[in-house]
């Protein structure tokens, strides 16, 4: 079992225990409103290995064991979602613009089996995100090494429609390595729906769109068009507080976490801390308990694990409480949504770690009930019925 590195001082550990003024924690809040502990989950791995694409799993979210269900063939599925039925799924293949792919699936929750429906090219090279519209109606896909947004219907049978819109982006960033080119990263709905935010990790900006659920372009330029960030921070990905109120970006080469206020579909910075003190310039992904009481943030390259911050309840400013060592190169991970279990896809060590979260100070421990997958790197859950 790995060790945990608790760096916390006591300021950061009376704000772990005044971020919530309410005495129920945050497990009995999220178990309350939902039945059973068991749920799906699902896997999405690079194939370049042993692996052969979506795994299926059954998982027990209060102790952490699971048991595998079923696969399914596609390449290269490194980021996956679920519509919200969860009767489809739809995952990329991240591959060249000749190949790079969204892929949708039909989901039988009686036996935990995907099947293929189709797939539609992007027209951008590398795509590495797909976000599905409250409706299941559109998808929206970042294409990395593409420079570009691909956006895309769906029908009644949950297949993909060819491509309704190419979206391009120009330009470049104060890093002559990583930042040659516009990398988009992460596409993300705003909580309301109304607006879509693009982070691009190569020219330091999240550009807004407006959502057009029934105009002929379902995304057209926000106001403003974009935020920019930190010259050579190279933002990667977004997400909101429960509560909409807040949003946090974790930036891949600065080893951030940016707090924003986040009202009328703007984004004003408010807080900026780090979460990699190393400099590897390796930070990946970010998320929220379900409550909103604990922020995560993943490294990889040096040090690799998750920085672990309380969240203050009265302006979501965030305050760094602890480190979790993990595997190697923890590119994804994910939070149950009873709020028990944080579950990490280390891919080059070829493992799912799955830790259970202390729901008074956001510490980690891990349960031992590793899950060996070759090269996993996305995770997502979806209920049993």
């Amino acid at each position: 079992m790995l060790k945990q590195i608790i760096t916390m001082s006591v300021s950061a550990l009376l704000l772990a225990s005044c971020s919530n003024k309410s005495s129920t924690t945050e497990s009995q809040q999220s178990t309350d409103s939902i039945s059973g502990n068991e749920m799906y989950m699902l896997v999405g791995t690079y194939t370049s290995g042993e692996s052969k694409g979506i795994y299926v799993y059954k998982l027990d979210t209060a102790e952490g064991k699971s048991t595998y269900v079923s696969e399914v063939n596609v390449d290269n599925p490194s980021y996956l979602n679920l519509d919200p039925t969860e009767k489809f799924v739809y995952a990329v293949t991240e591959e060249d613009v000749e190949t790079g792919a969204v892929n949708a699936f039909s989901f039988d929750k009686a036996s935990g089996k995907l099947t293929f429906i189709n797939k539609e090219l992007t027209k951008g090279g590398a795509p590495c995100y797909v976000s599905v519209d409250p409706s299941g109606k559109h998808l929206v896909v970042a294409n990395y090494s593409g420079a570009s947004v691909s956006v895309f219907s769906t029908n009644e049978q949950g297949g993909v429609n060819p491509l309704s819109q190419l979206i391009s982006f120009t330009g470049k960033g104060l890093d002559p390595d990583r930042q040659k080119q516009p990398h988009l990263h992460c596409v993300r709905f705003s909580p309301d729906y109304k607006y879509l935010y693009a982070d691009d990790l190569g020219t330091d900006k999240i550009h807004k769109f407006n959502v057009n659920p029934e105009g002929k372009d379902f995304l057209t330029q926000g106001t403003p068009d974009a935020f920019a960030l930190k010259p050579g921070s190279g933002p990667r990905h977004l997400t909101f507080h429960p509560n909409g109120k807040y949003a946090y970006l974790i930036t891949e080469l600065s080893g951030d976490v940016v707090v924003f206020d986040y009202k009328d579909g703007n984004l004003a910075e408010k807080q900026t801390v780090k979460a990699d003190t190393l400099n590897a310039q390796g930070s990946a992904d970010i998320h929220l308990t379900p409550y909103g009481r604990f922020l995560y943030a993943s490294n990889r390259l040096k040090g690799d694990g998750l920085a672990i911050f309380s969240v203050n309840q009265e302006d979501g400013t965030l305050a760094k409480v602890g480190y979790q060592e993990t595997g190697i190169h923890p590119r994804n991970f994910a939070i149950t949504p009873n709020g028990r279990l944080l579950l990490v896809a280390n891919r080059d060590s070829d493992k799912i770690q799955v830790f259970k979260i202390n729901p008074t100070t956001g510490f980690l421990e891990n349960t031992g009930f590793d899950i060996q997958l070759d090269m996993p790197v996305c995770i997502k859950f979806a209920s049993l019925q």
